[in-house]
């Protein structure tokens, strides 16, 4: 069906079967040792086993010191690896794919008490082979806060930490990054030799080890695109200056891996070809596309084998790990810049997540090979399904960035990272041998929300007679609601593949059904799963029942159509702060008005670049601090937590004060059905991943 997509392809000597690329991502499915355990080969197998051409692994380190940058890294710092990694290898092998490792350092773009403490628990792990089991029990009831970092206590502690690894003391955190106020050292020329000699070895254990080739990380502003950034690296020394010389760090790892895996080993180098500092206002500073062409140039005549087009870093980290206010294949300009500049292959990421996308990416010669990042954590049969000519069946990538945010969240706890749509991702090690349900029984779902979806699918996977029930006339639940803002379409995506994966999965969805304990009793259900989603909080605030008032819901579901007015927002969670950006658009002024004492309190870093800086240059008014204490026909009244208070005009008030579960049901199916379960914003209002995690566990246990 896709001619281009399954061409065979070549990456030096190594023959790939199709143009598909799992490229490089941190989940953290190593085990803290670094060493590649049943979870880590589970994962990569069962992308190989959804026919990926070639998988590169998730950011390897290259030493256990200074080079940690996530507890569930990969580590090629030693020969205990070889034999493990082998194993692994050989199991992707199995499936006709090849596999190259990811060698990596973190340089800046890491948190100064990682490599202070790794060691040490390498060493009492060693002593105390449950160290790591108890140490992350332990932070796993230590909730992440990266707000702390900013704090004058965390600012002076950290300082107080060894200097993390960069050519210059260019600490990181402008922008986006969540990464900030960490010290740094600028590298002496015997840790680089010494770092560069550490580069080489991981590669000779690869190659030992039966892997394919490496590939040299030199993006998304690690240590050597840092020595690369004519922003970060301002050495005087021949390791900084010139193209040249910013360029003699990679330069010569590259030429220390060839001399000692031999010229014909594969190495490629994924490459940051702009670091859109133009997105922070500063046009003029660090790597532009010009110097992405000619530092492209350079690496195929050193002998690179092949080039992964990349861009940005931490503190441009929304045009690294793309919002979803990114349209799929923005990027292919500057990929295109790249492929017209060399011979050898290009492959690229660019939100490319639907098959016939990819083949037109491939026909009009913008690369030669389709990275495919997070749309393989979401499916890791994306290929398979393209191959057989099942698009429709794909689960695509809705671009939440759940998978970094969780990656962070959870990593005192040493769990790898989540996704929305897939509740198995990073954890198929878990769900290899999910027993099958009673095929004359039958379960019935309530709600076609997310949670309900996934459920229903679930139930429906393992056999049983799965029946969904919808009160509204289509599926989606609060997700049709969360589609509306500006930029928000992909959240059709999620509605349209759950449901059609629950139709394909062998689920009777119903629609505008009125569930009531008769309808229940009608299904004779074996098992009931309420998943009938929550609703806007309106707390009993004087006035908050004047006809001027509304709910971010009325907002969005269109039942409230506000135009030309002075509108006060109150409460800037992500749903607030989108509403606002709708209200916007027909002409509306706001202010924006927060209890606590900023703006998007908990708010991951990319949701709030992706959206506040476009409501400030719309003239947004914020007021954090303050709590709404009445709304009056003309104005709110504010108070702060020394109970001053202050009017603020506005002749429309939109609350956006949380989510309440709507659960009218469980009383009523506990009399009907043996299994009942809520899940979902029925149980707990949260995020998309919360409720389809906790319904898939509930489904498979049923």
């Amino acid at each position: 069906m896709y001619k281009k997509l399954f061409e065979p392809g070549k990456i030096g000597n190594v023959k790939i079967k199709n143009r598909t690329v799992m490229t490089a991502m941190g989940v953290g499915v190593a085990e803290p040792t670094g060493m590649p355990g049943e979870r880590w080969a589970t994962y990569f197998e069962e992308r190989a086993k959804g026919e990926v051409g070639l998988i590169i692994t998730e950011v390897t380190r290259v030493n256990d010191s200074n080079g940690v940058a996530t507890p569930g890294q990969l580590s090629v710092a030693s020969d205990a690896v070889i034999k493990p990694l082998s194993k692994a290898v050989d199991k992707i092998h199995s499936h006709g794919t090849k596999i190259f490792v990811q060698l990596h350092h973190p340089g800046r773009q890491s948190m100064a008490a990682i490599p202070a403490v790794w060691p040490m628990g390498m060493f009492a792990s060693k002593v105390f082979p449950p160290f790591w089991k108890v140490s992350f029990a332990m932070g796993s009831k230590v909730e992440l806060d990266l707000d702390m970092l900013d704090t004058p206590f965390m600012i002076k502690a950290q300082s107080l930490l060894p200097g993390l690894y960069s050519p210059s003391n260019v600490p990181c955190g402008l922008g986006v990054s969540f990464v900030k106020n960490q010290p740094t050292h600028a590298m002496t020329k015997k840790e680089i030799h010494k770092l560069q000699k550490q580069f080489i070895e991981g590669a000779v254990r690869c190659k030992k080890a039966g892997v394919d080739g490496v590939e040299l990380h030199a993006a998304h502003g690690y240590l050597i695109q840092q020595f690369l950034s004519p922003y970060v690296n301002r050495r005087k020394d021949e390791y900084g200056g010139s193209l040249e010389n910013r360029m003699r760090f990679l330069t010569e790892i590259i030429e220390g891996i060839k001399k000692e895996c031999g010229k014909d080993y594969p190495v490629i180098v994924r490459l940051t070809v702009d670091e859109f500092y133009s997105a922070l206002g500063m046009p003029d500073e660090g790597i532009k596309i010009d110097a992405g062409v000619e530092m492209a140039k350079r690496l195929e005549k050193l002998g690179v084998d092949a080039i992964d087009v990349s861009c940005a870093s931490y503190e441009t980290l929304n045009h690294l790990i793309e919002t979803m206010s990114f349209e799929q294949g923005w990027r292919a300009p500057f990929v295109k810049a790249i492929k017209d500049a060399v011979k050898i292959p290009v492959i690229a990421v660019g939100v490319i997540r639907e098959p016939a996308f990819a083949e037109k990416l491939l026909e009009n010669g913008t690369q030669d090979f389709i990275g495919l990042g997070r749309p393989l954590i979401a499916d890791p049969y994306w290929v398979k399904k393209a191959k057989e000519g099942k698009d429709k069946e794909i689960q695509r990538c809705i671009c939440c960035v759940t998978c970094f945010e969780t990656l962070e969240v959870n990593a005192t706890s040493g769990q790898p990272c989540e996704c929305s749509m897939n509740p198995r991702a990073c954890r198929e090690f878990l769900y290899t041998d999910i027993p099958d349900g009673k095929k004359k029984r039958t379960i019935v779902v309530v709600g076609a929300g997310p949670a309900g979806l996934t459920a229903a699918r679930e139930c429906a996977r393992r056999g049983y007679k799965t029946v969904l029930l919808e009160k509204a006339n289509e599926p989606g639940g609060q997700l049709n609601l969360a589609k509306m803002p500006p930029h928000k379409d992909k959240m059709n995506w999620a509605i349209e593949d759950l449901t059609t994966q629950a139709k394909i999965a062998g689920v009777d969805i119903k629609y505008g059904v009125n569930v009531t304990e008769e309808v229940l009793k009608s299904y004779k259900p074996y098992g009931i799963i309420i998943a009938t989603g929550g609703k806007s909080a309106k707390p009993p605030i004087e006035g908050s029942n004047k006809p001027h008032v509304c709910t971010t819901t009325d907002i969005l579901n269109g039942s409230v159509k506000l135009s030309g007015k002075n509108v006060a927002v109150i409460g800037s969670g992500m749903t607030g702060l989108e509403t606002s950006s709708l209200l916007l658009e027909s002409g509306n002024k706001l202010t924006v008005v927060e209890m606590a004492k900023k703006i998007a309190p908990g708010l991951w870093c990319q949701h709030y670049f992706d959206v506040v800086p476009g409501l400030e240059e719309a003239g947004t008014k914020f007021i954090a601090g303050s709590k709404l204490v009445e709304i009056k026909d003309d104005s709110v009244v504010l108070e702060d937590k020394k109970g001053k208070q202050q009017t603020v005009p506005a002749d429309a008030v939109v609350l956006s004060l949380g989510v309440k579960p709507v659960n009218d049901l469980e009383e009523v199916a506990r009399k009907v059905a043996k299994k009942v379960a809520v899940v979902g914003d029925a149980k707990k209002p949260g995020k998309i991943y919360t409720g389809t995690k906790e319904a898939f566990k509930v489904a498979i246990s049923i």
